[in-house]
């Protein structure tokens, strides 16, 4: 497998990168896992405007789907299309949030979408085995495990500590993580991790690699964040950036 990052912005778009999106690539299948605001910009300059095979959505918080939005009009008026609708696999309320942000008259973009409701569990999608968890976020939150030629990556999406996430992490090579927070600080519960708590989870879980991700730069800080994760676990990590791709 091949990870792409698109965007890793935690919560609103920052100087220098989108929110989240995450390209993942094997056996000529391209997932495209959140499509958050402004990664559409990086998706042309990483990848290809129709690059995406399928689409991943964890959560419909606007930092994780926007660019899907602005999506339907590549796929739907393109001089050569409109092309296939492209399967989706998202919380439930997906279609209607799509169509009501894009403003659709007939209220549907399932024309350009094929959606699939996403529940606890382990399905096929293109060459990848995919399992899925609720995890702990104000909304109905996924994170994802993918598994393709015995190689494993856990992405944790937005959450708090959860047991859901220790799951899916354990044993992965590759652990992308979000670390919204700063250790040291109140923090709201429930809502998302620290670097350390990151950390933590990357150690119980025994992965190969950290990837941290979901930082704020408005309020954060990176040195602090990356110094927590590193008390808690003493093996490879790094804060990603767009641009970055990794072999799994």
């Amino acid at each position: 497998m091949r990870l792409t990052v698109l965007g890793c912005a935690g919560s609103f778009p920052g100087p220098e990168s989108p929110c989240s999106a995450y390209l993942v690539e094997a056996d000529g299948f391209r997932l495209l896992v959140d499509f958050g605001s402004g990664s559409l910009s990086n998706l042309q300059r990483y990848a290809g405007l129709h690059a995406p095979d399928a689409i991943i959505l964890t959560h419909l918080h606007c930092d994780h789907i926007l660019d899907a939005v602005t999506y339907v009009v590549v796929r739907r008026y393109a001089p050569d299309g409109p092309y296939p609708s492209l399967p989706v696999y998202a919380p439930a309320g997906a279609p209607d949030r799509l169509a009501a942000a894009y403003g659709q008259e007939d209220g549907t973009v399932e024309d350009v979408y094929q959606f699939y409701a996403l529940e606890p569990g382990t399905f096929p999608i293109g060459p990848f085995a995919v399992t899925v968890d609720r995890v702990n976020h104000p909304v109905e939150t996924y994170g994802v495990r993918l598994e393709h030629g015995g190689r494993v990556l856990c992405y944790s999406s937005d959450t708090a500590p959860c047991d859901a996430l220790l799951r899916l992490a354990q044993d992965a090579d590759t652990f992308l993580c979000e670390a919204s927070y700063l250790d040291g600080v109140e923090n709201p519960p429930d809502l998302h991790l620290t670097g350390g708590e990151a950390g933590e989870v990357a150690t119980k879980a025994g992965v190969g690699r950290l990837l941290l991700t979901h930082l704020v730069p408005a309020w954060g800080s990176e040195a602090h964040t990356v110094a927590s994760a590193g008390a808690a676990f003493d093996g490879p990590l790094e804060v990603v950036r767009p641009g970055a791709s990794y072999e799994i």
